[in-house]
């Protein structure tokens, strides 16, 4: 285990409960399947996974890239720190035949040897780990050298982002050190964290969801399913008039970014070799 991520790991048990506890809450499939299904695909499609190659997927979910990458005739361990999500992705693939271990695993400590898979790849996951320096040591680390990554993050501008910016007033505050998911969506950030290690490749994309008829929908379905804003929801549950306000502010930013029933969102595609 790398000394780093074992000792953010020691000295924070409690956010690795949190955490996993946060995305246990509401329904993340129905998001990874319902609106940000594309972006699997498109994370493996662009680090070029081969058949044969072994593939480390960290913060997995239930497999939005697994899949694809074992599909494609990869060996894949899809790790993930919260076990109802691996659950979900083990069933899922019930009776598939694909080359898919589910593991529990935080990404800021994998379970690995150094070197040991030829990919690894994170969609809209690894963003998520709070100590951005442990999780990209560790990402590097678990890859060989002449191996690859590839990460999909929501940008701090796109519309993710802001959303995100809407809900930090009203959301719990975060552990000291503790920086926010986004900024993997930052190329000059992703350069500082692994720019030394890899050499890497950018491109900002475009998903396009046709999912919500009007902000309000959108609104009331991130506050069913997604576990970020189902805790920040819980944290002012005694104070309705903060409820208001940032039911407004959502439905808002969904009328913002909508058009008609299409709404974009932004990533940072990074892909890179391990030197």
């Amino acid at each position: 285990m790398n000394t780093i991520a074992a000792a953010v790991t020691t000295a924070a048990p409690e956010i690795k409960a949190k955490h996993a506890t946060m995305w246990a809450l509401g329904d993340y499939p129905a998001v990874a399947h319902e609106v940000i299904a594309p972006t699997g695909p498109r994370l493996v499609e662009a680090v070029g996974i081969q058949s044969g190659e072994r593939v480390l997927d960290i913060a997995a979910g239930d497999g939005n890239a697994s899949v694809p990458a074992a599909e494609r005739g990869a060996s894949v361990v899809a790790s993930d720190l919260t076990p109802e999500l691996l659950e979900a992705g083990r069933a899922r693939t019930a009776g598939s035949g694909l080359d898919i271990a589910w593991q529990a695993a935080d990404a800021e400590a994998l379970p690995f040897s150094d070197g040991e898979f030829d990919v690894a790849i994170s969609c809209v996951g690894i963003m998520f780990a709070p100590f951005h320096e442990a999780a990209a040591r560790e990402l590097v680390r678990v890859v060989r050298p002449g191996g690859r990554i590839g990460l999909l993050a929501w940008t701090p501008e796109g519309f993710i982002g802001e959303m995100f910016k809407i809900m930090k007033p009203f959301a719990p505050t975060p552990p000291p050190g503790a920086q926010p998911a986004v900024l993997w969506g930052s190329e000059a950030h992703v350069r500082e964290l692994l720019g030394e290690r890899v050499e890497l490749t950018f491109r900002k994309e475009l998903l396009d969801v046709r999912r919500f008829g009007s902000g309000a929908e959108f609104r009331d379905f991130f506050k069913r399913t997604y576990g970020p804003t189902i805790v920040t929801y819980r944290g002012i549950a005694d104070q309705p008039e903060r409820v208001a306000e940032l039911d407004r502010e959502l439905e808002a930013l969904g009328e913002r970014y909508r058009d008609g029933d299409l709404v974009q969102l932004e990533y940072l595609l990074t892909t890179g070799t391990v030197r």
